[in-house]
């Protein structure tokens, strides 16, 4: 999710309400202790550089139960960031503390924003060597993995 689209959603929605991938639900009274911009230059293992910008917000739970964040109130966050720190449209990542610090990426399903898994991946998969996925086939009732058959392998 970008930063137009939560500023688009928030702009519709009473309650501002963040659930984990997996159902469960941030305290009600988190805060946003934190909006900021993350640039990321790094080199992948194929050799190439890349840069990559997100913007950052971090969610906090602290032991003020009556604590509620209203649509409006982040509105205004994220607008003070855009104005002070010069943030543009740029893809969200979220920091939520459960046994440690996680990274999510932000989706939203009508009601709640969704703290969803982020996963590692290789950025240059045709020069890491890594064999691709064999493809499935279904013959019958058997499924069997398609080989590419060389003399004197398993599969001839």
């Amino acid at each position: 999710m970008n930063l137009s689209e939560i500023k688009h959603i928030l702009g519709s929605i009473n309650h501002v309400d963040f659930v984990l991938e997996n159902g469960t639900a941030v305290p009600e009274h988190f805060h946003v202790t934190e909006i900021g911009l993350i640039n990321k230059k790094f080199i992948d293992c194929g050799g190439i550089v890349r840069n990559e910008k997100k913007v950052n917000f971090q969610l906090w739970d602290a032991n003020d139960f009556e604590h509620r964040l209203k649509p409006a109130k982040l509105l205004n966050i994220i607008a003070l960031s855009e104005k002070i720190l010069g943030i543009e449209d740029s893809e969200i990542e979220v920091e939520y503390q459960s046994t440690t610090i996680g990274k999510y990426d932000l989706d939203f399903d009508g009601k709640n924003f969704i703290l969803l898994n982020k996963k590692t991946a290789c950025l240059a998969v045709e020069q890491c060597g890594i064999p691709q996925e064999k493809q499935k086939v279904k013959v019958g009732e058997i499924t069997i993995q398609s080989q590419s058959c060389t003399p004197g392998g398993s599969c001839c």
